[in-house]
């Protein structure tokens, strides 16, 4: 290749990135309480070639870790030397709230209700600044990754803002069984990066504290897709993806008609039909159970998965889906119409326990 076309290093922080190489830095923050430093730990892979500049984040939230392992996984398929761009990576940004397994920083403060942040601000101000500075404000466009809350699963599912054709291809690219159109939230990264004008996709997969082989998967098969789409790999580099991901802009949340304990019968990645049963919650002892049922058409994309409930405590989150009937003549779940046609995606059941990792 003539110098005429390699990139030039890549400066970030203090270092300068050769092309066709990688390293890891960390960035300080700010000072424990203990007086140590805490850091932003990136691996930025910077390509032989020219092209974009895309991030991948996870651990905004620390407690929600799938992301971390998806980071990993791609770590076994991209080589510098034969990307065109540049990848920066952040396993883990709020590093406070992942050593602690908390979702917040020690401040009780949300880090993804913080930007832009501010460098001499409360410690997720800082935190905050310090992202937008030295990742976002380089990229042309970032896959930030979160999971349910504790006890709460997510089918992996790619959350866009209404409006930009340009996410909508992206998201179909990435490949995730449903694209869910979803407000921006004030203060968020994804809120930010759209102000900035950085197309960002958001993906939800999995549940907090612990890993599943299908979130993981979906996950690391849907950034490579993205990266082949927009030119960074070779598109032989990517996983092949021929199923249709569905897409719904409408939700509805079901709700324990009583406490006590629940018996799900039905879990998120399912297609479900009005008035079909979802769980039974009854008493202690078994008693006086009441049928939930599903109020809509449309697939599961979030589920409990703790069974002693309160009243009112949110056990199924539903997506409405308009072309439902085309999901598949005879499957049950979204998982299994969409193994028919690609299968790197397991149709094997979601979070059934041999398959937590």
């Amino acid at each position: 290749m003539s110098s005429h076309n390699a990139p030039a290093p890549f400066a970030i922080h203090d270092r300068s990135i050769a092309p066709g190489t990688s390293e890891i830095l960390t960035i300080p923050v700010s000072q424990q309480v203990t007086g140590l430093d805490s850091s932003l730990a990136l691996k930025v892979l910077h390509g032989a070639k020219r092209g974009p500049c895309v991030f991948v984040s996870a651990g905004i939230h620390g407690d929600e870790i799938v992301g971390t392992a998806i980071v990993q996984r791609l770590l076994d398929h991209l080589m510098p030397e034969h990307l065109s761009g540049t990848v920066i990576l952040a396993p883990a940004v709020n590093i406070y709230g992942f050593a602690a397994h908390s979702r917040y920083l020690p401040d009780r403060r949300d880090l993804n209700r913080s930007f832009p942040g501010h460098e001499g601000g409360s410690l997720a101000a800082q935190l905050a600044h310090c992202f937008l500075a030295n990742v976002i404000e380089r990229c042309t466009l970032g896959i930030d990754m979160h999971t349910a809350a504790v006890h709460r699963y997510n089918l992996p599912q790619i959350r866009i803002a209404s409006g930009s054709p340009y996410l909508t291809e992206l998201a179909m690219a990435f490949g995730a069984p449903i694209i869910v159109e979803s407000p921006l939230r004030p203060g968020s990264m994804r809120a930010l990066a759209a102000e900035r004008e950085v197309p960002m996709l958001l993906l939800e997969a999995g549940e907090a504290l612990r890993f599943d082989r299908y979130s993981i998967g979906v996950g690391a098969a849907g950034v490579l897709r993205v990266l082949a789409y927009i030119g960074m790999i070779a598109a032989s580099d990517g996983i092949d993806n021929t199923a249709v991901p569905m897409r719904a802009n409408r939700s509805h949340w079901v709700r324990a008609p009583r406490g006590g304990v629940s018996r799900r019968v039905r879990k998120s990645g399912d297609i479900v039909r009005q008035g079909n049963l979802l769980a039974v919650v009854g008493g202690l002892f078994g008693e006086d159970g009441i049928e939930l049922v599903s109020p809509i058409d449309g697939v599961i994309i979030g589920h409990a998965t703790l069974p002693v409930v309160n009243q009112g405590d949110a056990l199924f989150h539903i997506a409405e889906v308009g072309a439902l009937d085309h999901v598949g003549e005879n499957a049950h779940s979204i998982v299994e119409a969409m193994a028919v046609s690609d299968p790197p995606f397991p149709a094997s059941p979601i979070l059934d326990e041999d398959e937590l990792l």
